[in-house]
């Protein structure tokens, strides 16, 4: 399996909560793991807020970033250029998505444009999980 994670996905790798397991395995079983260059920072930022927000006590979420830090070049890197940002921009409008979201997609859908294979797109975001099914991407979970 080919695995593409955004953020929303991504974080119950780090942070144990519902639908944890469900990431973990299909980690697991997958060949290959996209994310896009921007979920490093949406990361950082969620790690570091639930920290500050006491939701994640500090040594926990100290570890569980120094790990995220540490694997980030397990991953395969989506990267963003012009052509990307112009179809985010067209996902944007189309599925009415916030910013971020629309960048993952296009990620997502351009991976699998390059790969040319079945990608799973995994996301728990439940407005971008409408927009990638539309999209006619494989949906997890």
């Amino acid at each position: 399996m080919i695995l593409y994670l955004d953020t929303s996905a991504l974080i119950k790798r780090y942070i144990l909560e519902d639908g944890s397991a469900d990431v973990v395995g299909w980690m697991k079983d997958a060949e290959l793991i996209g994310v896009s260059l921007v979920t490093r920072v949406e990361m950082v930022s969620a790690l570091t807020r639930a920290i500050r927000g006491n939701r994640l006590p500090s040594d926990e979420g100290v570890e569980a970033l120094d790990e995220f830090r540490a694997q980030w070049t397990d991953f395969q890197h989506i990267n963003i250029d012009d052509a990307l940002i112009v179809r985010a921009d067209l996902l944007a409008v189309a599925y009415g998505l916030k910013g971020y979201d629309a960048v993952q997609l296009a990620c997502a859908l351009t991976w699998k444009d390059l790969l040319n294979v079945p990608v799973k797109f995994a996301t728990y975001d439940v407005e971008l999980y409408s927009a990638a099914r539309k999209s006619g991407l494989d949906i997890l979970p």
